[in-house]
């Protein structure tokens, strides 16, 4: 399928950013509203991309965005809820309101960022029920106008990473670090490698209403990762495995913490392993990048 131009939402985001940059690369014409277009100056710089004002992300607004692009690309999502936007409204009924403006705008193929163990019926969390809600809508509402791919990515890591990043802050405090679900799960995935995954499915028809898990090449626990920032940072640091209950009551009273660095709903998402049953990358043609590639670098 020929894709002359790709609307990127979420652009302005960590993702959004490393996909702009590997359209861009690739001669791909792209645009990306943003609310704060003065915030993406350096995605302004790249050949090709052009950035938007949009205010509201509701049906009429969209389909002005999407006209005269033939693919879009839909990265928006949140890892906790804020007084005016849940779950539910960004994952899931915006969804219907960029199927809807993309149908009006003869839009050809829509992909569409979920998350691994994303289920709208068994995920164990507000967060991994609204993103199961979320993809199946994506692919039912489109079902005879647009084609539809999906990803269900881990935990991913980067340089400008809110995963790996935010433990090697939490290792600059002061005492020991009491360290909620220790043995939780993840496969973390290289960014670059989630964007050339998207990047390789644009507008291919080998990847129409399919849906792919996308895992890095090593499962590590949790304590695995605080472990292995404290060797590649050469700090000392006590990390104290808490159990259910204490996890539990960690999560309670750090949700009620502005910010809400833990909710109860984040421990919830952390009792099923964040890993992969099939190999999405090795399908689109990408070799999985390891974390010792790329997470010694800039934890230095």
């Amino acid at each position: 399928m020929k894709i002359r131009k790709v609307c990127i939402l979420g652009g302005t985001g960590f993702v959004g950013r490393h996909v702009a940059y590997e359209l861009s690369r690739r001669g791909m014409p792209c645009r990306i509203p943003s609310r704060r277009p003065h915030r993406a100056r350096d995605i302004q710089l790249l050949p090709g991309c052009e950035v938007t004002q949009i205010g509201k992300f509701e049906t009429a607004e969209l389909q002005e965005q999407f006209k005269g692009c033939d693919a879009v690309i839909n990265l928006v999502g949140i890892l906790n809820p804020s007084r005016n936007s849940s779950y539910h409204d960004i994952h899931a009924e915006l969804v219907s309101h960029v199927v809807d403006a993309a149908i009006n705008s003869n839009v050809k193929h829509l992909l569409h960022m979920s998350a691994i163990n994303a289920s709208e019926s068994c995920g164990k969390s507000n967060y991994l029920r609204s993103k199961g809600e979320g993809e199946n809508r994506a692919h039912t509402l489109s079902r005879h106008h647009i084609a539809v791919t999906s990803f269900r990515p881990s935990v991913i890591f980067g340089p400008e990473d809110s995963f790996i990043n935010r433990f090697n802050r939490l290792m600059k405090l002061p005492g020991p670090l009491p360290l909620a679900c220790p043995g939780a799960k993840f496969a973390p995935v290289y960014v670059n490698d989630v964007a050339l995954a998207i990047a390789n499915a644009i507008g291919s028809e080998e990847t129409f209403g399919k849906r792919y898990e996308l895992c890095g090449p090593k499962v590590f626990t949790l304590h695995d990762i605080v472990d292995y920032i404290i060797k590649h940072t050469g700090r000392h640091k006590t990390v104290i495995a808490l159990g259910k209950n204490s996890s539990m009551l960690q999560a309670a009273l750090l949700g009620l913490v502005p910010g809400k660095p833990f909710t109860l709903d984040n421990y919830r998402s952390l009792q099923t392993p964040a890993i992969c049953s099939r190999d999405g990358l090795a399908k689109l043609g990408i070799t999985a990048t390891s974390m010792d590639q790329v997470v010694p670098d800039y934890l230095r």
